[in-house]
């Protein structure tokens, strides 16, 4: 007897239906757990555990995006783990005790984002705490993933776009993180590629089926290749903001990645170089200086053509140290990150981030010290009268 964990949007449009009526046929018994919305949070997983016991069930469907998938995962775990709660199993292999496997999960994504279809990895909302909690256990890999364009063609541009940027996060921290492999590096470049071709165009039209299909292959790619490289900042931030202002998980990785990529491309100019050429950009040549920050500016130009916003609404300027905390213990606990960043940093990052209107103001500057200062330093005044250099340093190497 199947369990199928979807949210109650995808019954109501249809699409459940073809699947549904394929288990009728094939004689497998199944019942619907349809409540779940964005970041599934605790307390409706918890529901799904309820459920999945009251019925009876041997495995479970995903079926629907990143939400779906994780929620189904962290109810395996659960599952072979009844004395322990949803808090206790998060971290590394917590739920293996060695005498019950978790039940089968079978995937069903109907965005091209996540690659949870593909990963390790279970990420759960927790609402008590304003956070976000990560399962990981090998055995939570679904059994099978069935990747059907048709299922994409009626995605918004919105969610379109935010999925999109969310697998090319994926596949780009894989790359450029210390635990990439020959192996990853095949699967990330492969998700990179399909992405910078593929995803203006779903993004326009939706119904082009053949680049829908490219993007869920390129999303399943990058899963493939993140849940063995593991991912960096960008995932470590973007998982405060989900936690605090529950803000879409895709959204906040296009927010921060080009902000996260211009702080680590000093101790990666050769392999965004690399990204560059495999992404085949128009005019990608010269050092690789001059590539790296060819690969920058395309993931900024892309963010704009999928009208990515540069600014988090939701941010507020007195939680910012809090989330740049929270972010880098996450990331220092087990993310290879290429270059690693302090807490002042980390703070300044996230403050680009704020909305206009809730920038502080600078500070004023007392007119007195400035002339005080000027008349001991005549040196000041000498190179106040020199015209400043134009330089052609790119952004990359600045950072």
């Amino acid at each position: 007897k199947v369990m199928i964990v979807t949210g109650g949007f995808t019954v109501r449009g249809g699409l459940l239906t073809p699947m549904t009526d394929a288990l009728t046929a094939g004689g497998t018994p199944f019942v619907i757990f349809d409540k779940i919305t964005p970041d599934a949070p605790i307390p409706l997983v918890e529901q799904g555990i309820d459920f999945y016991r009251e019925h009876d069930c041997d495995a479970l469907i995903a079926f629907g995006g990143g939400s779906s998938m994780d929620a189904a995962k962290a109810i395996a775990c659960a599952i072979a783990n009844p004395t322990k709660s949803l808090r206790k199993l998060a971290g590394y292999f917590k739920g293996f005790n060695g005498k019950t496997s978790p039940p089968p999960i079978y995937a069903v994504p109907t965005t091209a984002g996540t690659g949870s279809e593909v990963t390790v990895a279970a990420v759960i909302a927790d609402p008590e705490r304003s956070s976000k909690i990560v399962i990981v256990d090998t055995r939570l890999v679904p059994k099978i993933a069935a990747l059907d364009p048709t299922l994409m063609t009626g995605l918004s541009p919105a969610t379109t776009a935010a999925t999109g940027m969310d697998a090319l996060t994926h596949a780009v921290e894989a790359y450029l993180g210390n635990w990439a492999t020959p192996a990853t590096d095949a699967m990330a470049s492969q998700a990179v590629g399909l992405i910078f071709k593929n995803l203006r165009t779903v993004f326009n039209t939706g119904s082009d089926l053949q680049a829908r299909e490219q993007m869920a292959l390129a999303a399943t790619y990058a899963g493939i290749a993140f849940t063995r490289a593991n991912v960096g900042y960008v995932h470590a931030i973007a998982h405060q903001f989900g936690g605090k202002y529950r803000t879409p998980h895709g959204l906040a990785n296009a927010i921060v990645l080009p902000h996260i990529l211009r702080f680590s491309a000093p101790a990666v100019t050769d392999r965004l170089a690399q990204l560059a050429l495999t992404a085949r950009l128009r005019g990608a040549c010269g050092d690789e200086d001059e590539l790296a920050e060819k690969f920058l500016g395309a993931v900024e130009a892309l963010n704009r053509d999928l009208q990515i916003p540069l600014h988090l609404d939701a941010l507020k300027a007195e939680d910012i140290p809090a989330l740049a905390r929270a972010a880098l213990k996450e990331a220092h606990s087990g993310y290879p990150v290429p270059r690693y960043m302090t807490q002042a940093q980390c703070e300044e990052i996230i403050s680009r981030l704020l909305p206009p209107a809730a920038v502080p103001p600078a500070k004023p500057v007392a007119k007195k010290a400035v002339k005080s200062a000027d008349k001991k330093t005549p040196a000041r005044k000498a190179a106040a009268k020199t015209p400043a250099k134009k330089t052609t340093k790119p952004r990359a190497a600045k950072a």
